[in-house]
Formats: structure tokens, sequence, C-alpha cells
């Protein structure tokens, strides 16, 4: 196919509200080494993009301004010694940037197939949650079959993914949520319980429903004063890893209990991490957890599907907070 020399993408001049997403536009990227072009047919918003959008996310030299992390589409040209991928195969492709727009560079280790039958809106959804939610539950917070995962933001599209790699390897998973309708969307798609904590006090109810054990991994996105909440509900060698910290950098911690309890405190930044690790993790998705999605075990969540144009509504959408699953841009 022809490749234009130039794209529209969502590429804000300065920090701002949603408003700042306008259509405009900006040279096609060339792949380089190692690289992919991919013509995008859609990519998925996410937590991150909000924070980059208010100035309010670090980003590393060199990284695209275009905004987006995630995208699925079909590769239209490849970089020197790239082996795996051609022209026409379909992918979709955790990116440091640049996914809000009709072309994308992506790392080739970082792509994945695009599984059978899967739409490209679903399938633009799944890079940066699977990745991240691997990375943390199981490379930090070290999961074992038989556990008890207590997932913050349950609805989200991490806590949907959260839910669902419980699911796949055995965990029981614990969900918080704002609403009781989200709790019900929450038990629908993994949860073996969910918690409404504008009702219920989290912690309290996660150590009734674990017989006063506690939980063994807390995937927190939340931060500041969920943390003392979190430890308080977490078993014997229990893991806390944060991934966010939405109310807050700093908390009290309670050192006491993380003695008596030989707790863990980790958490990790997916975005820095580099080519190798993020490959690692590639790797390991196609061949565990893909599988799943192609024998209809797990399923794509996806909440609502904006046309490129119309990135401000999905980011409201977003930073309203009544999506359940992954909100996607179309192009």
């Amino acid at each position: 196919m022809t490749i234009p020399s130039h794209m529209t993408a969502i590429d804000p001049a300065a920090p701002g509200g949603p408003e700042v997403l306008v259509p405009v536009s900006r040279p096609v990227p060339q792949p380089g080494p190692g690289d992919v072009l991919v013509k995008v047919a859609a990519a998925g918003v996410n937590r991150p993009d909000v924070l980059q959008r208010l100035g309010l996310y670090p980003m590393q030299p060199g990284t695209p301004t275009i905004m987006g992390l995630e995208i699925a589409g079909t590769v239209v040209a490849v970089g020197e010694n790239v082996t795996r991928w051609r022209p026409g195969d379909a992918v979709c492709a955790l990116v440091a940037g640049g996914g809000y727009a009709e072309y994308c560079v992506a790392p080739a280790e970082q792509c994945l197939p695009v599984p059978a039958g899967m739409a490209m809106t679903d399938a633009a959804g799944l890079p940066e949650t699977w990745f991240t939610v691997w990375s943390s539950v199981m490379d930090r917070g070290h999961a074992r079959p038989g556990e008890t995962l207590l997932v913050h933001g349950g609805t989200s599209g991490i806590g949907i993914t959260a839910l669902q790699l419980a699911q796949e390897i055995g965990l029981t998973a614990i969900a918080t949520c704002g609403s009781d309708d989200k709790c019900a969307a929450a038990l629908a798609h993994g949860a073996a319980h969910a918690i409404n904590y504008r009702t219920q006090d989290f912690a309290a109810e996660a150590l009734a429903l674990t017989g006063g054990k506690g939980v063994d991994i807390v995937l927190d996105m939340v931060g500041g004063d969920y943390l003392p909440k979190n430890i308080a509900c977490l078993a014997d060698d229990g893991r806390h890893v944060s991934i966010a910290f939405q109310r807050g950098p700093t908390a009290e911690v309670n050192l006491a209990q993380v003695m008596r309890k030989r707790l863990v405190l980790t958490g990790s930044m997916l975005r820095p991490r580099t080519v190798a690790f993020k490959q690692a993790i590639a790797e390991t998705l196609e061949g565990v957890i893909w599988p799943a999605f192609a024998a209809g075990r797990l399923t794509p969540v996806t909440d609502r599907v904006f046309p490129l144009a119309e990135a401000a509504d999905a980011h409201r959408r977003m930073e309203a907070g009544a999506h359940v699953g992954k909100i996607v841009l179309s192009l």
C-alpha cells in the first residue's frame, strides 16, 4: 500500500482539559531498526493518557508527543532486523506514545498477533492493561494459584483485566467498586466478591470474606490513605503492589504491622521499562493468555468506542469514572 507523508493525530500543543485533544496533521513516522510501522485501526485510552494531557506524567526522552500507549492495526512497513512481522500482519502493540494517530511505530518485540476473530477495537484495549497486570500481579506480586487478590477499581480497564487473570490462573479475586451496579459488573467479569467502598469498609469486609486471614495480594491504584487500610487487610507474608496513586503518592505506614506480618510493599511503572523487559512479558502473554482468548475463556471488555476526532469525549468518560472495561478510539 502507499504510505502517505502526513497523517491525522492527537498531539496537544500544551497541557489542559479534554478540549486540547483536537486532530492535527503530523508527519508519518518511519520505523527504525527493530521497529514496525502500523496503520492504526484503533487505540486504547488509559489513565496515564489523562495524566499526560494534564502535564502530570513525566515523559521519557525521545517519547513521541502524540498521545496513546496501545494500538491495534496492520503492519505496513518494517525496519531492519525485523524477522517475525511482515506487511499485512494484524497486530496489537504496547507503545511508549504515538497511538492516537493514523500510523504508529512500535518495537517489534512489543507486538502481539490480534487473536483470531477479534475486532481491532477490542484488540487495541489489550496490551497496556495485560502487560501492566501481568507484571504487577505475577512478577511483583508472585501470585500463586489458590491465593486471594484484592483489586481496587474493579471495573476499570486494569481492574477487569486483573479479574480475568485471577480467573484464568486460579486466584480468588475481591474487587472494590464505587456503586452497586459496578459491583454487579465486577462479579459478572470474574470477581468472587465485590465490595462497594462507598457504603462498606473494604478492609473490614476483606478480612471477613477471608475468615480473618486477610488477602495475599493487593493491587492498588489508589495510594494515599488507602495504604494503611490495605496493610490492615493483608495476610501474613502478603504483597502490596502499587501501580498508581489517585489519592496521592504519600501515606503513613505502620511499620510494626509490616514487620509482624512480614509484608512486601512494592510497585512498578511500565512505561520506563526496557524493550527487553516488555518483550519477555509479550512472550509470556502470547504463550499463556492469548490461547485463552482463542479458546473463548477470556473475552475483551470494551466499554465504548469513540472516533479519533472525539478523543476529548473519550477522556471525559475516563475522568467521569463511569466506564466498565476499556475505552477505545477508532480510526
